[in-house]
């Protein structure tokens, strides 16, 4: 058995890290991680705002927060490209640097704009940049887009007499202009949603009861106008301490799976579960215990932390999972050997591990802070190719903010694979911090040319909204770097051919619909709306357009600008001669 390391004890619940104290057993196969050679990229642009130096690719400072604290658990959607439209973001906003109340706090949105090469909001002063999503004050929520408009939508709780979630969903990809869907009456008393949407359209929501805590449900709206009942996630273990949870559904077209995984993180030691819908969220599977990887020595017990777990549907319907196990020894949990797993049922064996991330003990120079352990919070995307993008968070044991108190600064990992998470390349680092924190970092999802990451850029570790420190400015970036196996940094636009093709979402509708259109060829289009008797109601595009994808939105009224009664409407795209026709419902 080797000597033991000194590791910082994570206490349960949401505690602080303990004092280091010497670990009792050393897991077997302990290795440093290795960095890979740098990734090709553009050259960088003037040092961005926050410090710090990126030694892979380039990077944009697309907003900022003082509100240096963005997830309670694992990894959220927070960046997501629309192929064929741009890049969202997200962040959770404030300015405030007194107090705890935060007054402000919002949910922020920011878009990379591929037929302008830009991001729409930048301002000079990083703090500006962005616009927020909701009219009152949100947060601890995530993003998606809607697959055949490419626009934002985005999940939030707020609080009024109770708790409740909320959505906002952009009127188009990139406008910044709002519609919201709230919770109440209907799931009106939950918080920690978060949000998925998938190839069916439906908005599909993870969330907890905001009396206990405890207790995870699942929210589905099918139209954007009204919640469904919600569905209690039942589990066959303790109360689980959310907000451990995470939802992915499948983006494969005629799929209806979706998935809520979650830890336990009361059990000892802490455990992952995970439920599969395959209609839709209609009804669900067992829950499902998710076998612990085999990380450590047979004397040493592996466990899950509150920072896992991350699912996602590949392109072909397959379920992922990427994950940061700790050592147990007993009864207590340790930050450090952290390692990092991908976990995918159908691959033989199911786990494969990504990285171990440890140190000397001599070297361990302060705690990594609340929730978290010494790698963690790993997210994944997947390219066009089916390769495989995992980035994490990690400390580096000698870099310290001094205190008191003392806390590790952090960093931000990535690696990859090309067989479907069977083996992973060498974790490489891709920033510097220096005197800055790089924390809860997003891995792009839907990759194309170019591999984005997410993160905040934290000027003082430990965090202000837990009093570990001031209030700084903190800007928001992402970094981006040439795809490895793709050709270089560009639109990310999609690779498959134009279609003369049309489609309306949500259909039935009573507040907006969007026809979607694409145009094969250049020509004069027209999409005009119709009444059942096949009488004009409204024409919402009319001109030439370049060939594309396109969208117009129809509000139920008529071209002199009057509410048209419910009922059934015809939508009709023309290109030339050739024509396309669907049906559209309007509701009250």
């Amino acid at each position: 058995m080797h000597r033991a390391l000194f590791a910082v004890l994570i206490l349960p619940a949401l505690l602080l890290a303990a004092p280091t104290q010497p670990m009792t057993v050393l897991p077997d196969e302990i290795t440093p991680v290795q960095t890979g050679a740098a990734l090709t990229g553009p050259a960088l642009p003037s040092t961005p705002a926050g410090g710090g130096s990126f030694p892979v690719g380039a990077v944009d400072t697309v907003g900022g927060t003082t509100y240096d604290w963005q997830t309670n658990g694992p990894a959220l959607q927070m960046l997501v490209n629309s192929p064929g439209h741009g890049v969202h973001v997200l962040w959770m906003y404030s300015a405030s640097t007194s107090g705890t109340t935060f007054p402000d706090r919002n949910m922020r949105y920011n878009y990379y704009d591929y037929d302008n090469h830009a991001w729409n909001w930048i301002d000079p002063d990083f703090m500006q940049s962005g616009v927020n999503v909701f009219t009152y004050r949100t947060g601890f929520g995530s993003l998606e887009a809607v697959p055949s408009t490419g626009a934002a939508v985005v999940s939030a709780h707020h609080s009024t007499t109770t708790i409740a979630p909320v959505l906002g969903r952009d009127a188009e990809a990139g406008a910044g202009i709002f519609d919201y869907l709230a919770g109440e009456p209907t799931i009106d008393g939950y918080e920690w949603a978060f949000i998925s949407i998938g190839s069916q359209e439906y908005y599909q929501l993870a969330m907890v009861d905001a009396t206990s805590s405890d207790h995870l449900f699942h929210g589905r709206s099918t139209n954007f106008v009204n919640w469904g009942t919600p569905e209690s996630i039942p589990h066959t273990v303790a109360d689980e301490l959310f907000p451990t949870h995470g939802i992915a559904t499948s983006n494969v077209m005629g799929s209806q799976k979706v998935v809520i995984t979650w830890t336990a993180s009361e059990e000892v030691p802490s455990t992952g579960f995970y439920r599969l819908s395959t209609d839709g969220g209609t009804t669900w599977g067992t829950s499902t215990q998710i076998p612990f990887p085999a990380a450590f020595g047979t004397d040493t017990v592996t466990s899950f932390h509150i920072t896992s777990i991350y699912p996602m549907f590949d392109h072909s319907d397959k379920l992922h999972v990427v994950a940061n196990v700790m050592p147990y020894i007993s009864g207590s949990g340790y930050i450090i050997p952290a390692q990092v797993w991908h976990w995918c049922p159908d691959n033989t064996p199911n786990w494969s591990r990504i990285t171990i991330a440890t140190c000397n003990e001599n070297n361990l120079g302060a705690a990594v802070g609340y929730n978290a352990m010494y790698a963690d919070r790993p997210s994944l995307g997947q390219d066009a190719n089916g390769n495989l993008f995992v980035a994490w968070e990690q400390f580096d044991s000698a870099n310290v903010e001094p205190g008191p108190p003392e806390r590790l600064r952090a960093d931000i990992f990535t690696s990859n694979s090309t067989n479907n998470g069977q083996t992973w390349t060498f974790a490489q680092k891709i920033t510097n911090a220096g005197t800055t924190s790089c924390r809860f970092p997003s891995m792009l999802d839907n990759i194309a040319d170019t591999v984005m990451v997410s993160y905040i850029i934290d000027q003082k570790a430990g965090f202000f909204l837990y009093a570990e420190n001031v209030a700084t400015s903190n800007p928001v970036v992402v970094q981006k770097w040439v795809n490895p196996y793709a050709g270089g940094i560009g639109g990310g636009k999609r690779a498959d051919a134009l279609r003369m093709t049309a489609s309306a979402t949500p259909n039935p509708f009573s507040r907006s619909a969007r026809i979607s259109y694409e145009v094969p060829k250049a020509g004069n289009a027209v999409v005009r709306v119709y009444d059942i008797t096949g009488r004009p109601a409204r024409t919402l595009v009319s001109g030439h357009k370049e060939p594309g994808r396109y969208s117009a939105a129809w509000d139920g009224c008529d071209d002199a600008g009057s509410r048209l009664p419910s009922g059934v409407y015809l939508y009709r795209y023309s290109l030339g001669k050739d024509r396309v026709t669907g049906k559209l419902m309007l509701t009250d």
